[in-house]
């Protein structure tokens, strides 16, 4: 068994350890809102947070997150009380198919948390997820406009 702290919550599975996290969220505990894009680590679509950081989940073996706290998409905000950053990509209209936008999210929040002034160059730095359908404007739109309410 492996122990694992999932949105503020102590849960155990019973995976081999070198599972990558992503599909022992899916499909072990059900937070289909982290996606699998590419499973190479370049996309982004697999993003969550550890400890507050942004982590790409599909090559991330499970033990990987032992003794971090894990925040997946389901985590960060609420329908009754979304995140910032959600209510800015609602605001901003980011998503077209909205695919990539969980993982977006989680990396842009990690983001603001760390540095709640980012520049353009910094947004650009930190936010290297890929976004098929190119909403990369509205995208940084959202980031510049929930920097101030974070």
């Amino acid at each position: 068994m492996i122990s694992l702290n999932v949105n503020g919550r102590d849960v155990e599975v019973d995976v081999e350890p070198d599972m990558p996290l992503l599909w022992v969220l899916r499909e072990e505990l059900g937070l289909r809102g982290t996606k699998f894009g590419c499973g190479m680590s370049l996309c982004g679509a697999c993003t969550v947070q550890l400890d507050g950081q942004a982590v790409r989940t599909c090559v991330l073996p499970v033990t990987g997150a032992v003794g971090k706290a894990i925040t997946t998409i389901e985590g960060l905000g609420t329908p009754e009380a979304p995140h910032p950053v959600q209510t800015a990509w609602v605001d901003h209209q980011v998503p077209q198919c909205g695919f990539c936008q969980s993982g977006m999210q989680m990396a842009a929040a990690a983001l603001l948390a760390a540095n709640p002034e980012p520049t353009d160059a910094d947004i650009d730095a930190h936010i290297t997820n890929i976004c098929r359908c190119g909403c990369y404007q509205r995208i940084r739109e959202a980031i510049r406009d929930t920097k101030t309410g974070v």
